[in-house]
């Protein structure tokens, strides 16, 4: 008996020396995190190496329903409901799930994420938006599995997939418009509290969006006045409306203002922008 438990003890031992070990994971995880608009979205997963083998339609079968990765679900994340090609994703977190084959991928997103590889049993009511992408194939090979949050801009971007020589790209889109016509609403609701930067920020969102081009240009207007003409990024978007509403006669003047502040300040990427502008504007 006392053998038996010397003997267990030893095993522990070596079980506990073992644990101790550092070393490199096959497939190390990764978390990627971005702001797309208002919107946070983040993605955790993990990222298998090619290491010369052949990927899809043999590592991973063409027509069989892959993981999307390595060891434990890779999990997106929305802060808010967005639409992923038309189909709607409420706030939450889903297991990606994809189907791949030589000319089109079937992109599933699964609301149960703690599931080691794929599901023992697929459970199709679990399935919140299966999306069909069709590949692209990628001139150079991605030996490390990858995925992406690219091609951003103010109300979406596309969730990238790379591997191999295949690329397949999901476009998804926030609500943006919501949440900032809303802030916008409320802020601009107390006037005794608004800075120069509150009236530029409306008014440039106004702007970009070509929600109402008069009320940016009011906003923009007053914030330029608030700052006192120092604020070389403020003078350069009151140009633009100006333009836009084609006042070449203002829009080259605040140019000019915006030049010589961007020039004080050094900022050689407006003082750039300026003069391409000065020089557009002056052949119309």
């Amino acid at each position: 008996m006392k053998k038996f438990t010397l003997l267990l003890f030893a095993v522990s031992l070596c079980f506990s020396l073992e644990a101790q070990i550092q070393t490199p994971a096959p497939s190390p995880s990764s978390t990627l995190e971005q702001k797309v608009g208002l919107t946070d979205v983040t993605v955790k997963y993990s990222r298998p190496a090619m290491k010369g083998r052949t990927i899809f339609g043999d590592l991973v079968p063409y027509g069989a329903i892959w993981r999307t990765g390595a060891n434990q679900n890779t999990v997106i994340t929305f802060s808010d409901d967005v639409t992923v090609k038309g189909k709607e994703l409420k706030a939450g977190s889903y297991a990606i799930y994809t189907r791949p084959n030589e000319a089109v991928w079937e992109v599933f997103f699964y609301t149960t994420t703690d599931n080691w590889g794929t599901p023992q049993e697929w459970d199709a009511s679990k399935v919140a938006a299966t999306v069909k992408v069709e590949t692209m194939e990628i001139p150079m090979p991605i030996e490390s599995f990858t995925i992406t949050i690219d091609d951003l801009y103010n109300n979406g971007a596309t969730l990238g997939i790379m591997w191999e020589n295949t690329y397949v790209g999901v476009d998804f889109v926030v609500p943006t418009v919501d949440k900032a016509m809303k802030s916008i609403q409320e802020t601009m609701a107390n006037k005794e509290d608004l800075q120069a930067n509150d009236y530029f920020a409306a008014g440039s969102y106004y702007f970009s969006e070509g929600v109402n081009i008069e009320q940016a240009k009011e906003w923009v207007d007053k914030a330029v006045e608030m700052d006192g003409g120092k604020a070389y990024w403020m003078m350069r978007t009151q140009s633009l409306i100006y333009a836009k509403m084609g006042d070449k006669k203002e829009a080259i003047a605040a140019a000019k203002r915006s030049l010589a502040a961007a020039q004080a300040a050094g900022n050689q990427d407006y003082v750039k922008m300026n003069k391409d502008s000065l020089k557009e504007w002056a052949k119309m």
